[in-house]
């Protein structure tokens, strides 16, 4: 769902604004930790895509799809959230917004469009950039959740308040589609919380003890999703709808809200604990994830016209298993950077043609630069 980390993007600067023209910083160096936790939730995200077409057919696939999906947007979110904290009202935030949100989310919803004109067999699916296709909310949500960093960086309580408007929204079944703003809303507080974390709060998840908890946490997150699969319809896991969309009463929304925002966030912790600190063969994969995320969804979308999941075999055990490694393999492919190289004009292009050079700087910052 990077960008989606996609951070889903990818990482926003987070250093102070100063306005002044000095010579920039050299690059700092990628946190292989961070790297390391996008690749693995990329995979997990292509995983689980892959394994909708199974689900009706086996009750375990099932309960790991919804495991998979109680956490695996939010760890994104949550650390999508950590990268944008330096952003601001400066020019140049925005104009990265536009370049690695706005562009790529007009582009790829145009894509899909025509893309599932094809394989859904509706040639008249119109396109239209306020209702986004598939996998682009990620990327209107992303836009929105920055523009509001300066308003969470300045309230108080700020988790709470998100948390508010989460579980008001689910109350709401009349919010639209546009821009996916119920997704948007009840994902608010995983980003927010992010925009609070400082690294220490990561230390404390990578500690031995938390790798070892994680273990029977896991375990019985998915004993519990295989007992709630005929009970319970996992869509309460992406955040789409409204309670009474779900055929459930209205204040469940506002009782759920807080209650998987927690499962939720303890399965990130656990997820993040089992991450690797240490730089390794699909580090320098996390710098793409945002292409993994954008480009599966054509195989994904197509797997099924194609008729790759007819064959009998593919719904039993093994099927299954071949199914999730050809996901991963997809997607880690769609990482690489001759992927990157190729198809950035798409996903990361180019723009500074398109705006003005800033040439005005306040008078306080070219004193601090001269003294």
């Amino acid at each position: 769902m990077s960008q989606p980390i996609v951070t889903t993007g990818e990482a926003v600067d987070t250093a102070p604004a100063t306005g002044t023209t000095s010579p920039p910083a050299p690059a700092r160096q990628r946190d292989a930790f961070f790297d390391n936790a996008k690749y693995l939730a990329i995979v997990l995200v292509a995983a689980g895509h892959a394994w909708e077409p199974l689900r009706d057919g086996s009750r375990t696939v099932s309960a790991l799809y919804m495991v998979v999906y109680a956490f695996h947007m939010p760890a994104f979110i949550v650390v999508s959230g950590y990268f944008s904290r330096g952003f601001d009202a400066r020019p140049d935030r925005f104009r990265r917004l536009v370049t690695q949100l706005v562009v790529p989310y007009v582009v790829f919803e145009t894509a899909y469009t025509l893309f599932t004109r094809w394989t859904d067999q509706e040639p008249d699916r119109p396109i239209s950039l306020l209702d986004p296709l598939y996998l682009t909310w990620f990327l209107a949500a992303l836009f929105v959740w920055r523009l509001t960093t300066p308003l969470w960086r300045w309230v108080r309580l700020p988790l709470p308040l998100a948390l508010t408007l989460a579980a008001l929204a689910t109350l709401s079944p009349s919010i639209g589609d546009d821009l996916d703003l119920q997704r948007t809303l009840q994902f608010l507080p995983y980003f927010v919380l992010g925009l609070s974390l400082r690294p220490e709060h990561f230390r404390l998840v990578r500690r031995r003890a938390v790798r070892i908890a994680a273990v029977p946490v896991f375990g019985c997150a998915f004993a519990v999703a295989y007992w709630a699969v005929p009970r319970m319809t996992g869509a309460w896991f992406y955040h789409r709808d409204s309670a009474e969309e779900l055929g459930a009463p209205a204040w469940y929304g506002v009782v759920m809200t807080p209650v998987l925002f927690v499962c939720s966030l303890l399965l990130v912790a656990c997820f993040l604990s089992w991450v690797p600190g240490r730089r390794m063969w699909c580090t320098v994969l996390g710098a793409g994830t945002l292409y993994g995320y954008l480009l599966h969804g054509f195989v994904a979308q197509g797997a099924g016209f194609w008729g790759w999941y007819d064959p009998v075999w593919i719904h039993r055990p093994l099927g299954a298993v071949v199914v999730t490694v050809v996901a991963a393999a997809v997607v880690t492919l769609l990482c690489t950077p001759p992927v990157r190289r190729a198809l950035r004009f798409a996903v990361e292009p180019d723009l500074r043609w398109l705006f003005r050079r800033e040439t005005v700087e306040p008078a306080r910052d070219r004193a601090a630069v001269r003294g």
